[in-house]
């Protein structure tokens, strides 16, 4: 009933927008009658070139499969389409796994430009404008290259939308489903005469929910108490984002933007007669501007300039009177700033001449600088990267192209590395065989090296210290990759490795009474009970290495005009080794697959579009706890299209998410993982109207 009533809410949104872009029009374009197989992509090799003549392997969501599956969330559009990707969703942000690896060597950019604002080393997803994502594109393996420190296990490049034809259009979009669940994105676009303004407003929410309202006591294997402890911690944000474009003529082209983000959690508060509850929301605030430009001599080279400054902080915010707090107290927990300049050629030096074809070569500088403020962690440090590198691609002959690039970085704590790359793609006709190998580098976070931190979770005591020692990670990746390609059928696989030497890892070490008058003193403020249930604390070490090899298949087919499917695998085998000894890296997941079909027909100014998808895979590996089991997730999703004004295009939508009821309804407990975060069944309703002149 509440399903039925949240539908029918919506369905009378009268004032609400939704945003179709002129091109995916019924009368424009094939768009939305058969997938784009072979796009324009630029994360794999630094500049724009067609998917399938890139010699890097790169993975594309479009915003047309994005929005077929009737998805509002950037984690959602990654773990629904990507196999390789896996989410953990909760107050401390949502922690992100590419291939095996987690989020420190996962590097987000948006637009080319990274994305700061890591929480415990989860991310803040919510600072990530949906609304405005035209594709959105994967780079697995390593790729410091060309990104520099953090991209290890890859790269996810965030590339947003920018009309460039004169318009003006007025948009908003709205989801809405089951637990308070609400995603609502307004848009105002104005372009012309070369002047372009796009401003966005985007409120998400949802409310905190549970699988099970059980716990074990503490000790008992058997013995159950009631608890309100969330599996899944609700949230309100708020995004606003201005960014304003101008293009002078053909060769010239800036840009400026801002983006502002607020996010507080949502919690049961903490009460007497049962555990579970907290005494305070997590509160999020972050502030991104960045100014840039590109001024093109000809078609095929350019010069391009980009400055980002991001501050991102967090803390606690008391909605329940303590001793030492009252209610609308704020504590900061971390403030984060970062800054970097990066100043980028791509140039064609050589003309194709005799046997040698056609070149690209990109010249690139960059300075970063990060600053870190953590009251909880006792740090108040900042540390400054400064990168030269260059790339050159060169066509050797009609079917074979090699690239070789590297970069050279200067870490003012960890000294200077050299990051080189190389691959070779050979072309005979549909195929596409590709070889390549990248070095990866990663410097120790601030937190991992100055961390001081005690806090006291649920009754539980915490504790993590850094550890200036630590000697940065690098690692050595190595694929192959093999790819068939026409106008309607793509199919790849391909195999990897990836070398972690020196892993940063984070090391429980138990509690005994020795280590126990070690932390006393360095935690005075510690009372005796806390102490009393202090079994380990944490310290960041460097492990021996870490292990990933793995296997990726992707199938994708237009069948028809009306009908296409993509389905796609991955095997990931993740290990790390200390002390002599090899174990499985937390978290990771051994099989998994991600599966869509998608139906789309036109009658007169009516279209309609049906879309199946699911998310399956293997158990969860938790090494040092029991691992969470594997699932199989279904979603149906369908909307329907009305034309009717040639100003006006309303879409309204109705799905179901999780359309077999799967959820993990083990017994809560201290020691209790999971993989699966869904609540079960749920009853989707969207509707997307946009008026455009």
């Amino acid at each position: 009933m509440r399903q039925l009533l949240l539908v029918a809410v919506l369905c009378f949104q009268g004032t609400a927008f939704a945003q179709i872009h002129r091109m995916e029009r019924r009368d424009s374009s094939q768009a939305l009658i058969t997938h784009e197989l072979n796009p324009i992509v630029v994360t794999g090799t630094g500049h724009h070139q067609r998917l399938k003549t890139t010699a890097t392997p790169v993975r594309v969501l479009s915003r047309q499969e994005i929005q077929e599956q009737g998805i509002a969330t950037f984690d959602a559009a990654l773990t629904r389409m990507m196999p390789q990707i896996s989410m953990a969703p909760s107050s401390m942000g949502s922690f992100l796994r590419l291939n095996g690896l987690g989020n420190k060597y996962i590097l987000i950019l948006i637009n080319g430009q990274k994305l700061s604002g890591d929480i415990s080393n989860n991310v803040d997803l919510n600072r990530i404008n949906m609304s405005r994502v035209k594709r959105i594109e994967v780079l697995d393996g390593a790729a410091s290259s060309l990104y520099g420190s953090d991209a290890i296990a890859g790269v996810i490049n965030i590339i947003t939308d920018q009309p460039t034809q004169q318009l003006a259009s007025v948009s908003s979009s709205t989801r809405l489903s089951a637990y308070g669940q609400l995603t609502e994105a307004a848009t105002i676009d104005v372009y012309a005469k070369g002047f372009g303004s796009y401003t966005t407003y985007t409120h998400d929410r949802a409310d905190s929910y549970q699988t099970t309202d059980k716990e074990y006591k503490k000790g008992s294997d058997t013995e159950t108490q009631q608890t309100i402890a969330p599996l899944f911690t609700g949230y309100r944000s708020h995004l606003l984002s201005q960014r304003f474009t101008y293009s002078h003529d053909t060769h010239l082209a800036l840009n400026a933007g801002i983006d502002y983000s607020y996010k507080i959690t949502d919690r049961p508060d903490t009460r007497a007669d049962i555990g579970g509850g907290t005494d305070y929301e997590m509160r999020y605030k972050g502030l991104r501007w960045n100014a840039g430009g590109i001024y093109k001599f000809s078609s095929r080279q350019s010069v391009q300039a980009d400055f980002t400054v991001d501050r991102f902080r967090y803390g606690k915010e008391y909605d329940v009177e303590t001793k030492d707090f009252h209610i609308g107290d704020y504590v900061q927990s971390k403030k984060q700033r970062s800054m970097e300049g990066e100043l980028k050629a791509i140039l064609h030096l050589f003309e194709p001449r005799g046997i040698l074809a056609s070149a690209t070569t990109i010249i690139g500088a960059q300075w970063h600088r990060d600053f870190l403020k953590a009251t909880s962690g006792n740090i108040d440090k900042n540390a400054t990267t400064t990168a030269v590198y260059v790339q050159h691609e060169q066509k050797l002959l009609p079917q074979l192209t090699a690239t070789i690039g590297a970069r050279y970085t200067n870490h003012e704590t960890f000294g200077n590395h050299f990051t080189p790359k190389a691959t070779m793609m050979f072309s005979p006709g549909s195929f596409n065989f590709r070889l390549s190998y990248s070095a990866g580098f990663r410097a120790p976070g601030l937190d991992e090296i100055y961390y001081h931190y005690f806090s006291v979770n649920r009754g539980k005591p915490q504790i993590i210290f850094g550890n200036k020692d630590l000697k940065p990670e690098k690692s050595h990746y190595v694929a192959l990759n093999a790819e068939y390609h026409t106008a309607t059928i793509m199919a790849s696989a391909t195999a990897y490795i990836n070398n972690i030497n020196d892993m940063v890892v984070r090391d429980n070490i138990n509690v005994d009474e020795t280590t126990l008058a070690m932390l006393q003193g360095e935690f005075p403020e510690m009372t005796a009970d806390q102490t009393s249930k202090l079994e380990r604390y944490s310290l960041y070490s460097n492990s021996d290495r870490g292990l990933v090899k793995g296997l990726q298949i992707n199938v994708s087919a237009n069948i028809s005009r009306h009908f296409n499917v993509s389905a796609n695998y991955t095997y990931t085998h993740a290990r790390t080794k200390s002390d002599g000894t090899w174990r499985i890296l937390e978290r990771s997941i051994r099989n998994a697959a991600t599966l869509a079909a998608n139906y789309h027909h036109t009658w007169g100014k009516y279209r309609l579009n049906v879309n199946v998808s699911s998310r399956m895979q293997s158990k969860t590996y938790y090494p040092d706890y029991e691992d969470a089991p594997g699932f199989g997730i279904w979603n149906l999703h369908t909307t329907h299209t009305f034309e009717h004004l040639k100003w006006v295009t309303v879409q309204p939508g109705i799905g179901i998410d999780n359309i077999f009821d799967r959820v993990d309804r083990r017994t809560d407990s201290s020691i209790r993982k999971y993989a699966l975060y869904s609540p079960g069944r749920m009853l989707v309703a969207t509707l997307k109207v946009n008026f455009k002149k």
